[in-house]
């Protein structure tokens, strides 16, 4: 669980899955993309604050 979580937290994840979207015919605007990413590694933030060490 730790490696997924590790993954979330990092930027390239978050746009492989914009791209992944996109591929399959999800429209988004460039700043759209860039607030995604940036809430993505947000929450992935707070997941790893919030659980035990």
């Amino acid at each position: 669980m730790k490696y997924f979580l590790d993954r979330l937290s990092e930027p390239s994840t978050w746009r492989g899955f914009v791209l992944i979207a996109t591929a399959l015919g999800l429209k988004l605007a460039p700043d759209m993309q860039e607030a995604i990413i940036a809430a993505g590694v947000a929450v992935a933030g707070l997941i790893d604050t919030a659980k035990k060490g």
